[in-house]
């Protein structure tokens, strides 16, 4: 599966990239929202989008809102990582188009289950 990592934190890409590659998959990284706009546009399409939720420039809500509401990008599988843990907020990602959700910390079974998940929808 190819994996784009989206989070303003290099720690959390660098570590969310290192359990994606030990699981088989193929991963790139962007800083944010605007460089992942950038690199879909240039890159090789990844079958999902791995979000983080609080980024400067563009938030994982607002990545989620924008790729959605674009035809080119309706098959992506978007999954936002992130420390929010209110359901309100769990809604908020799943209303503005997320198909998962991961909660941070994370483990790798955690992660390889949600893809998984995906793969089944």
């Amino acid at each position: 599966m190819r994996i784009l990592v989206v989070d303003d934190s290099p720690t959390t890409r660098h570590l969310l990239t290192a359990i994606l590659q030990r699981q088989g998959h193929q991963c790139s990284e962007a800083k944010d929202g605007l460089d992942a706009l950038h690199r879909l546009a240039i890159e090789s399409r990844p079958d999902v989008v791995l979000i983080d939720w609080h980024m400067p420039g563009m938030s994982g809500p607002e990545l989620l809102h924008y790729l959605r509401n674009h035809p080119e990008y309706h098959d992506l599988r978007l999954v936002i990582v992130t420390r929010e843990t209110e359901l309100s907020k769990i809604n908020e990602a799943l209303a503005a188009g997320a198909d998962e959700y991961i909660m941070k910390p994370f483990t790798p079974e955690v992660i390889e289950e949600k893809l998984q998940l995906l793969e089944w929808q």
